[in-house]
């Protein structure tokens, strides 16, 4: 059987939840948010940063805004429980991508997501595409609903 890469893999997943999307790949990266921007020649707010949080022992995306950072006491209080970054193997485990690639939706189980509403402010985001060389432009009010992300002020 052929081993399916992580973008065509995320690829298919975004099709399927209603998302036309066309995936960018960068030699150099696009690891970090400041990465990103710089490839695609955007504002680092227009980055959506995929972070993994544990509460408990659920995982929880975060679609946070590149410029921005979680206030975890906010998660934590929107979330109703105590809140820890995931370690990268966690990452990988709920998502079955690695950080730097970790896409906002295709998971490889579902999970609860919170996005900042800074995205909102944009008509068109950018984020990682299953690999940490690979990005896509979506609007943000199209990923809120492809994710069934609840939109909660989360980041100072």
């Amino acid at each position: 059987m052929p081993r399916v890469d992580a973008v065509d893999r995320f690829t298919g997943e975004a099709e399927a939840s209603g998302l036309d999307i066309e995936v960018q790949r960068y030699p150099d990266g696009t690891r970090t948010a400041a990465d990103a921007a710089a490839a695609v020649g955007c504002k680092i707010d227009q980055i959506v940063k995929s972070l993994v949080f544990m509460a408990d022992v659920r995982p929880v995306l975060v679609l946070c805004s590149g410029a921005r950072r979680v206030d975890e006491d906010r998660l934590a209080g929107h979330l109703g429980t105590e809140i820890r970054i995931a370690g990268a193997s966690e990452v990988r485990a709920a998502t079955g991508y690695a950080i730097g690639g970790t896409p906002p939706l295709g998971h490889t189980v579902p999970l609860r997501t919170v996005v900042d509403p800074h995205l909102l402010e944009y008509d068109e985001v950018w984020a990682a595409a299953g690999t940490p060389d690979s990005i896509f432009a979506v609007d943000p009010r199209a990923l809120v609903k492809a994710t069934s992300g609840a939109v909660v002020a989360i980041t100072r």
